[in-house]
């Protein structure tokens, strides 16, 4: 008689205390054994797309250059206008692109920004879109602003 003969036959033993463990918690018990720490996060900071910044022709630019000059001119009003604007990733090349809604509190043509009422800054380089309907109204009367 070899050393296991008499207990190869019994039934497996059932607890009639504990509940049996469901095959999910069973499995979870391995895996703070993972082999790599990290790789599950750098897998997916790897997979996160990013858009490249696009480039605008010169139709553009000036459309947006003219939105700005007219922003300027109406900067003591607040007006409120929406921007799209690109927004650098911090940990890889690109980014993507962002709307925003703000008070225009001036433009810095010096600087470059578009500075907000709430203290934030858009480089000019990064605007892809601007709306508002201070601009509109201002394209209404020929480009000037209304006179007070």
């Amino acid at each position: 008689m070899s050393g296991y003969e008499d207990i190869l036959n019994l039934p497996h033993h059932v607890s009639k205390k504990h509940p049996r463990m469901s095959m999910h918690n069973r499995a979870a018990q391995f895996s703070p054994f993972a082999a790599l720490t990290g790789y599950d996060s750098a897998i997916r900071e790897t997979a996160r797309q990013t858009n490249r910044r696009m480039d605008l022709g010169e139709d553009e630019q000036a459309e947006i250059g003219e939105k700005l000059r007219l922003l300027m001119d109406r900067a003591g009003e607040r007006p409120e206008a929406d921007f799209v604007v690109f927004v650098p990733d911090a940990r890889k090349a690109g980014g993507e692109y962002v709307s925003l809604t703000a008070r225009v509190k001036r433009v810095d043509e010096l600087a470059r920004r578009v500075i907000l009422a709430d203290g934030r800054e858009i480089s000019f380089g990064d605007i892809l879109e601007i709306d508002a309907e201070a601009l509109q109204s201002a394209e209404a009367a020929g480009g000037q602003p209304p006179h007070k």
